[in-house]
């Protein structure tokens, strides 16, 4: 028997104790003597034998029911399956990665929108697993998406990304900014996420295209703050620099994975001294903007590579750091190496922590968008502007 079924028919006897006249508070003795207990305590036999038939008795109990202190981890903790990779075998996903199919007004009407004025994101193209909880935000809560500029067909090919690639994608849309500001507004939005695809095709890399919507937007909405997770640009700086200067409030490239891994997982153009130094130029010319990078766990990387990438990445004065689970988006993509547990993750954000970073987000579905970062950095952002205008 399943340890959830007895732990629901323990719960169910609980509810109905009272029309029992046995006195067994908390126990359900007149319904089956494997439970049997005395008012003071269970036997270690009857013990036993309570946790054979429960298959371990790992389960969560009737106290944790009644207590509320049921933990996630619980929900978890009795995974038995495999979380590293056999070779020639495909990981199964473990439960901490499943998540709701997405559904709701906020979800159908941001959708809706993003159709009509031609806008891409990176939430649909990425497959990004939060999706539903990020564009759905409940009825009357902000939704919130990540824009991805310059359409939807990239001149890289990474092995862990889905988004199409072509070496000589569509020509830029001149709308794409005013559409975009078009659309924030629309939303009411305080705090926009803008990415792109690498468009290696154009002579600064889209820098320039990049600019010009952040300038949209601020012009919308002065107090708007934005973020941009940029490409690489080959390494340009005057187009890191263009959008350094652009008015972001947030400057983010993404080293994606150790830099053991670089080559094997990133396409062979990008390189993670050329990331590093993307961000540290972007910090040199716009002292006061947040840098921020993501790490993708899971891939075959040692916790040694970890923590040397996550002190290089502090050393060169990188603000924030995130860190989640990659996961194979189809079957012609990097197989999943391993499934990195959530107790591993929080240790992960921890260590971040220490090492001095100012945001650290770490979890299985944590991603370089994801929208609880946002709402730290907005409030991080909205009270440094406080603390400058008090000090003028």
């Amino acid at each position: 028997m399943k340890t959830g079924v007895i732990n629901a028919a323990t719960l169910l006897c609980e509810l109905l104790r009272n029309q029992c006249g046995c006195g067994h508070t908390g126990s359900i003795s007149c319904w089956d003597p494997i439970f049997a207990s005395t008012a003071a305590g269970s036997s270690p036999e009857r013990t036993g034998r309570r946790k054979e038939v429960l298959g371990g008795g790992d389960g969560p109990e009737l106290r944790d029911f009644i207590s509320g202190e049921l933990s996630e981890r619980s929900r978890w903790s009795e995974y038995r399956g495999d979380l590293r990779r056999q070779r020639g075998e495909r990981l199964r996903l473990p439960p901490w990665l499943k998540t709701e199919i997405p559904i709701g007004k906020n979800y159908n009407r941001l959708k809706n929108t993003l159709r009509d004025l031609n806008l891409h994101t990176v939430c649909e193209e990425a497959r990004c697993p939060n999706i539903g909880e990020c564009w759905g935000g409940g009825e009357y809560a902000t939704a919130t998406a990540t824009i991805m500029l310059m359409g939807d067909t990239c001149t890289r090919g990474c092995r862990f990304c889905s988004v199409k690639t072509a070496r000589q994608p569509p020509p830029l849309d001149p709308n794409e900014p005013s559409n975009t500001a078009e659309a924030i507004a629309a939303w009411g939005l305080d705090y926009v996420v803008l990415t792109s695809v690498d468009r290696d095709d154009v002579s600064d890399g889209g820098a320039a295209h990049f600019a010009k919507t952040v300038s949209k937007l601020k012009e919308r909405n002065p107090q708007i703050l934005v973020e941009c997770l940029t490409p690489d640009f080959r390494g340009d700086l005057a187009a890191v620099e263009q959008i350094a200067r652009s008015g972001l409030d947030v400057y983010a490239h993404n080293v994606e994975t150790v830099r053991e891994l670089q080559r094997y997982v990133r396409d062979p153009r990008a390189n993670f001294d050329q990331s590093l130094s993307i961000l540290q130029h972007a910090k040199k010319v716009q002292p006061g903007v947040l840098t921020k990078t993501s790490i993708m766990l899971g891939l075959g990387e040692t916790d040694q590579q970890i923590i040397s990438t996550m002190r290089g990445l502090r050393e060169a004065g990188v603000d924030c750091l995130t860190l989640g689970q990659y996961m194979q988006p189809t079957k012609r993509h990097l197989k999943v190496e391993e499934y990195v547990t959530p107790d591993k993750f929080a240790h992960w954000e921890e260590v971040g922590n220490e090492m001095g970073f100012i945001y650290t987000a770490s979890g299985p579905l944590v991603r370089s968008s994801y929208k609880a970062g946002e709402f730290f950095l907005k409030n991080l952002l909205k009270k440094r502007k406080t603390e400058n205008s008090a000090a003028d």
